[in-house]
């Protein structure tokens, strides 16, 4: 009995820890002003970025019928970053990512400047109701 409690306890302390560790970036929501998409959109940015631009739309993407999303990052701080963006359709059950910048020598976004990227959502045919859009930092 008393190895059952400090294995629970044990437990308890390290979902605790690791909790507090990924908290990280994703943890900050801010709001984006230039929301161009219709739906609920819940936002976790990283200090270190802002979302410039985010648009939507249906449209073919390699001759297929896709949902496009655009995506404009901006760095808001002193230092080069390559970011992490994430997209994730709640209600279709759908996610995916991209590298911002996708390229480069170094593939980073300089401090002050904004870089653009468009997630496809292949065989996918109408506008998401309810959106998670986490962009992180990669990297350092």
């Amino acid at each position: 009995m008393k190895t059952t409690a400090k294995r629970t306890i044990l437990y308890m302390a390290l979902t605790l820890i690791s909790g507090i560790l990924l908290y990280g970036c994703a943890g900050n929501s801010k709001q984006v002003a230039n929301n161009q998409c219709q739906g609920d959109v819940e936002w976790q940015i990283c200090e270190v970025a802002e979302i410039a631009a985010f648009n939507c739309e249906l449209a073919a993407f390699k001759k297929k019928p896709s949902l496009i999303y655009t995506v404009a990052v901006k760095n808001t701080d002193s230092k080069p970053h390559r970011y992490r963006v994430n997209i994730f359709l709640i209600d279709q059950d759908k996610a995916a990512g991209y590298l911002v910048p996708r390229k480069g020598k170094p593939p980073v976004v300089k401090p002050g400047e904004t870089a653009t990227v468009k997630i496809p959502f292949i065989k996918t045919t109408q506008l998401s109701k309810k959106m998670l859009v986490t962009v992180k930092t990669i990297g350092e």
